[in-house]
């Protein structure tokens, strides 16, 4: 491991691993957000091109001097990451990109990008003894931490807001997790975890507070960059479009692009498109205000991105500003339409959430912001049997007859002049 200490993002103090776990003492959590240092020097020597080359271990470990896992042994047998990504001129075309592709978190092991911090949370646990863990969530990052903690045997405490889909719910209960369901929003659920997580001593698996778990999260990034470099080197997209909501997410895929392009893995650095929904778009608003974040009532049918306080907001701005990237903010409707137009032009299902970066690269495209001579990868995140009832919304139930060839026939023409 060639972790060196942790680094406040707000007032700039750095930490030795044993001297704090969460956040900066002097700022408190929710403007002191640390950040992981690494001995890039050392790294290099075990990442680097010739060394990927001949690893086999396709899955997020592959970079494991770039994470902050001291024991490899108390990896979890699941294998996150590698996932597959996807060239597609048929969604260039309809989003408006000279080329597009789609990187589908869908297929990690409990269907969601949140894997990948779950997968060092739950080490990172272990590593501290702790004897249970807890988040707040309003949907992915629970299941993935219940199926992550029920692979090595960790109790896990998760708090979802009322509102988190039922079949995200159910994922809970069948990995074995003690769910509280809190009647409130998901900030009301996050702030409880926090108070639970201090009484209690679990160890907290929540990204906003927890350093370690966006170093797991880069990892898609990471990856990113090597998969363009092994399809055609030199080359990489010039947008990068990621939905946002905490904003922990998009710090993690912009902190991995520049490790790549340290390490020299990346020939040039990508412009960050970050996308949230215009029912809950804090950070778009500060963005384009050029002002500090002001809560609010988060109204959006993408619950994974449902997020009125985004507790991660200064590592959400920077990836934006250090890009040269933009914010944008798309309605329901929008992202409703870009589960059909993911579906049929690139063969993917995501949920709401998962597609935010299809309706917010076209609604980029239309702006301005992104030229018809530019390429754009889109970070899908979650797969789309997540939230049933919103793919139904989208693309409507099926055609009910009787059974006989008639009906058929007659269903065919009916469908046919509608």
């Amino acid at each position: 491991m060639h972790v060196t200490g942790l680094q406040c993002v707000h007032c700039s103090r750095t930490y030795s691993t044993e001297e704090v776990d969460y956040f900066c003492p002097a700022c408190g959590y929710h403007e002191g957000i640390l950040d992981v240092l690494y001995d890039y020097e050392a790294a290099r020597q075990e990442l680097n091109a010739e060394t990927l080359a001949g690893n086999r271990e396709f899955a997020m470990w592959r970079y494991l001097p770039l994470l902050p896992v001291a024991r490899r042994e108390l990896i979890p047998h699941l294998q996150v990451g590698w996932t597959p990504l996807y060239e597609t001129e048929k969604l260039a075309a309809e989003l408006g990109t000279a080329r597009c592709w789609v990187k589908d978190e869908g297929r990690n092991p409990t269907a969601s990008f949140k894997d990948r911090a779950s997968a060092v949370g739950v080490v990172k646990a272990l590593e501290k003894k702790v004897a249970e863990i807890t988040c707040a969530s309003t949907g992915n990052a629970a299941s993935s931490l219940a199926g992550f903690a029920a692979a090595l045997g960790i109790p896990a405490t998760i708090f979802v807001p009322a509102r988190a889909p039922e079949a995200k719910v159910a994922q809970l209960l069948v990995y074995g997790a003690r769910v509280f369901s809190v009647q409130g929003t998901y900030d009301e659920a996050w702030e409880l975890c926090m108070k639970a997580s201090a009484e209690f001593g679990w160890y907290n698996r929540n990204c906003a507070v927890n350093p370690y778990l966006i170093e797991g999260k880069k990892t898609v990034s990471l990856e990113l960059a090597e998969q363009f470099a092994r399809l055609k080197p030199g080359s990489f997209p010039d947008w990068v479009a990621v939905s946002v909501g905490d904003g922990c997410t998009i710090g993690g895929v912009w902190k991995g692009l520049k490790e790549m392009h340290q390490l020299g893995i990346l020939p040039r650095l990508p412009r960050i498109l970050g996308v949230q929904a215009e029912g809950c778009q804090p950070l778009v608003t500060a963005w384009r205000e050029q002002r500090g974040l002001i809560a609010c009532e988060a109204r959006t049918l993408a619950d994974s991105i449902a997020v009125g306080h985004p507790r991660n907001f200064a590592k959400g701005m920077r990836a934006i500003t250090e890009s040269g990237g933009a914010f944008i903010a798309v309605s329901d409707e929008e992202i409703l339409e870009s589960i059909t137009i993911l579906a049929r032009k690139a063969g993917v299902f995501g949920e709401p959430a998962g597609v935010a970066g299809v309706a917010g690269v076209k609604r980029a495209v239309a702006a301005g912001i992104i030229s018809r001579k530019e390429s754009a990868a889109l970070i899908m995140t979650g797969n789309g049997l997540k939230d049933i009832l919103s793919a139904i919304r989208a693309a409507g139930r099926a055609v009910t007859i009787k059974p006989g060839i008639e009906e058929v026939r007659e269903a065919i023409c009916a469908t046919a002049a509608g």
